[in-house]
């Protein structure tokens, strides 16, 4: 039995193997809870729910990953959200056709990978800290949209828009295959491409990096440039669930993706994380709201948990716990 477990650990990866035990005990426990966990209604509404989370905290990942933070992610996707709004309204909102959608899709990509670049620069060039500069850019991003919405949303959006958010393609729902399609580039991206190779790098020791010759402002500088792009399919993507974009939107969804982030295994001073496991810790955080509130739980008492899961997280990844579990797991002659 050990033999067997320990195979599985080696071919998942410690961090995979534990968030699919896990996952597998919250999927049993809600099962035996209540009979409309496992229908096809609610894992619909899991397909439909994870994915924005899902790409908000993709869009934390490399800066993570890169020893920094990124605080600025959700007035990030809500002022690229409010950039594709205006477009709409120019092309006249609800009658707005396929063609002002695309256009304004890529106008919120620009707004958003623009907002990262200048966050990337001014830690690169200026030498600020990450969590300084992506808090100044979050205040400055917010105040602005309040004062181009004066506080209010702007709604009416065309049907074609409402399908990315609300329709489904071959049984699958259109914002969980957008999700998988923006995991499976960054994963590639991450682990395969140059860029993803000097983005461990910075985050294991920026100066040694420098002196290996590779030009780490200008990886800084991409690294965020990415994260406010996908900030930017995230604000598309709300515009499209909610039919209507609001500076306030999501905002408890920023220290969510940090969970997310840290249950993932993600070391939170850089150098070290993957793709795979952060998808499953945002599956694992959207079973558990969805579970608790099948089973009647109080709203607020999720984000108890949530709370309880960070603690566990710790916990779990403290030296004497490990070392416990190495004890049990490791291969015997």
């Amino acid at each position: 039995m050990n033999a067997a477990i320990y195979r599985a650990r080696e071919y998942f990866g410690r961090e995979t193997f534990g968030l699919l035990i896990l996952m597998a005990i919250m999927v049993v426990c809600f099962s035996l809870a209540t009979p409309q966990f496992l229908t096809a209604g609610s894992l619909s509404s899991i397909g439909f729910q994870a994915p924005l989370l899902g790409v908000l905290t993709l869009a934390m990942l490399a800066p993570m990953i890169s020893g920094g933070l990124n605080l600025a992610i959700i007035y990030t996707a809500n002022i690229s959200g409010l950039t594709l709004a205006w477009v709409l309204l120019q092309f006249g909102g609800p009658e707005a056709g396929v063609f002002a959608i695309i256009v304004g899709s890529l106008a919120a990509l620009a707004v958003g990978t623009v907002a990262g670049a200048v966050m990337g620069a001014v830690i690169a060039y200026v030498g600020a800290h990450p969590i300084l500069v992506s808090l100044a850019m979050m205040i400055f991003l917010r105040g602005l949209g309040e004062f181009l919405t004066r506080g209010g949303d702007i709604s009416g959006f065309p049907p074609h828009l409402a399908f990315l958010g609300h329709g489904s393609f071959l049984g699958l729902p259109m914002p969980l295959i957008l999700f998988g399609i923006v995991a499976l580039v960054w994963h590639i991206m991450l682990r395969r491409a140059r860029h993803g190779f000097a983005v461990y790098m910075v985050g294991s020791n920026i100066r040694a990096t420098e002196y290996s010759g590779i030009d780490t402002k200008r990886t800084l500088v991409l690294i965020y440039a990415l994260s406010g792009t996908l900030c930017a399919v995230a604000g598309i993507l709300m515009a499209a669930r909610f039919n209507s974009v609001r500076v306030g939107h999501g905002e408890a969804l920023l220290l969510v993706t940090v969970l997310a982030i840290f249950l993932g295994g993600i070391d939170p001073f850089g150098g070290h994380g993957k793709v795979a496991p952060v998808v499953l810790s945002v599956l694992i955080l959207q079973i558990l709201t969805s579970g608790l509130n099948l089973i009647g739980a109080n709203q607020h008492l999720a984000t108890a948990v949530w709370g309880l899961f960070l603690i566990a997280v710790m916990i779990l990844r403290s030296e004497q716990f490990l070392a416990v579990v190495n004890f049990f797991f490791r291969k015997r002659p």
